[in-house]
């Protein structure tokens, strides 16, 4: 072959090493590198030296290794066989990169397991070209985008799993708003990877994430959107998930006449009292059970039938005016008074009037009880607590909270038997709690 006169590169920026074609140079070839450039020059495998952007003559001056390699004198002349690589110094800002197929993380929120795609784009720059070009161009003739994305396909989705989990559930963040945070999780991931770029020579410039999805037709995705609807139009309208139940069991009760009113109307307040609805619930209730119960008390509407509540004079429903006689005095109701000091609690009020203390209500009756009473001594009436994780006052029973969804039971240490967040004694093995 025809000895090289002259080496340069005249190929495309997606290159990052390209190897000249030929190995036949000598001791005058002439070696062009450009501003964006370096050259390594390999001889016999071994890195002899590494060339900045200008013209360079392969004369043993420039490369003193030779004149051993080539058993020439100092300054002599003579061809020989060697490799030159050109590596590209420039910024590389357009790579592309993305998940194939879903991953499944679970939402930390709901606790659901949810497939998420993500896909962006980042940049690098060829940070050490001698350290580049032995650790991972190897033999091949070209290395571009392509073979770069192939070759840290693996390290990238690994590391982009890892962080997205771990930012989940750090930050305690849903797969649904999580689109909010793209740059702090952007920085969170370039963190990550920078390290396994950095052992090949390769600066990890920037890191973008540049959306966060999840399919549409996934039944997980569906379902949760769907919650989250519903519980969007409950805030709106004014209530919660335990009450929007309470009334359709007493909706149910009111439209079955023919079902036993009184018994389903006692469900359904037993109901609302065991999810810790309080006391203003408590009331509402009490109107409801009013006006749907038949045996409790009351005079029947001689016009309409309807329930006409003791000590009024007219029909609620049709306004038909009672006579004398069927008009019942209104049921009296039994005066509260303070746990402390036996003092007589207003109608309304929130504290004692004279030892200021805070009336604690039992939720069915009434009656002021201590703090931190489980159970009303008066009706036997299971006091709610606080849910943990929301504040919501929930059934002392319950496994779950009705308006955050978090979970409430307990496990006993002894035995592993579930629990609820009152329980004093394991029932399955006497363990004190």
């Amino acid at each position: 072959m025809a000895v090289i006169d002259l080496v340069k590169y005249n190929g495309p920026n997606s290159v990052f090493a390209w190897k000249f074609p030929s190995e036949e140079l000598s001791t005058w070839t002439q070696l062009i590198v450009a501003e964006s450039q370096e050259a390594v020059f390999f001889k016999g495998g071994q890195a002899l030296d590494v060339f900045g952007p200008g013209r360079h003559t392969l004369s043993t001056a420039n490369v003193p290794l030779l004149s051993g390699l080539i058993k020439l004198p100092f300054g002599g002349q003579s061809p020989f066989t060697a490799e030159v690589w050109f590596v590209n110094k420039a910024h590389s800002l357009d790579i592309k990169w993305g998940t194939p197929s879903p991953i499944q993380l679970q939402d930390p929120k709901f606790g659901v397991m949810i497939p998420v795609r993500s896909f962006g784009q980042f940049g690098i720059r060829i940070a050490n070209s001698s350290k580049f070009l032995i650790k991972l161009v190897g033999t091949v003739p070209v290395f571009d985008q392509e073979t770069l994305l192939r070759h840290f396909k693996g390290v990238y989705l690994n590391k982009v799993k890892d962080s997205l989990a771990g930012y989940l559930v750090n930050k305690k963040i849903g797969i649904l708003e999580i689109n909010a945070y793209l740059d702090e999780i952007s920085e969170h991931m370039r963190q990550r990877i920078k390290p396994t770029f950095d052992e090949y020579g390769i600066e990890l410039v920037n890191f973008y994430v540049n959306d966060i999805s999840v399919p549409e037709n996934d039944p997980a995705v569906i379902q949760l959107k769907a919650a989250l609807a519903k519980r969007a139009e409950m805030n709106i309208i004014g209530y919660n998930y335990q009450q929007e139940r309470t009334f359709d069991t007493l909706e149910g009760a009111a439209t079955n006449p023919g079902a036993g009113q009184a018994g389903v109307m006692g469900a359904g307040m037993g109901l609302g009292m065991g999810l810790g609805i309080g006391g203003a619930m408590g009331g509402q209730f009490g109107g409801l059970a009013q006006n749907l119960s038949v045996s409790g008390g009351g005079t029947q509407c001689p016009n309409c039938h309807g329930l006409v509540p003791d000590g009024k004079r007219f029909c609620p429903d049709c306004g038909t005016p009672l006579s004398q006689g069927q008009v019942k005095p209104a049921p009296q109701k039994a005066a509260i008074t303070c746990d402390k000091c036996g003092t007589i609690i207003p109608e309304g009020a929130q504290f004692c009037p004279n030892c200021g203390d805070p009336y604690n209500p039992c939720p069915n009756c009434g009656k002021d009880l201590p703090a931190g009473t489980a159970k009303c001594p008066d009706c036997g009436a299971l006091i709610p607590i606080p849910c943990p994780l929301c504040g919501q006052k929930v059934s002392p029973e319950a496994k779950f909270c009705p308006s955050c969804g978090g979970a409430l039971a307990k496990k006993c240490p002894n035995c592993g038997h579930d629990l609820s967040l009152s329980s004093k004694f394991c029932p399955n093995c006497g363990q004190k709690i």
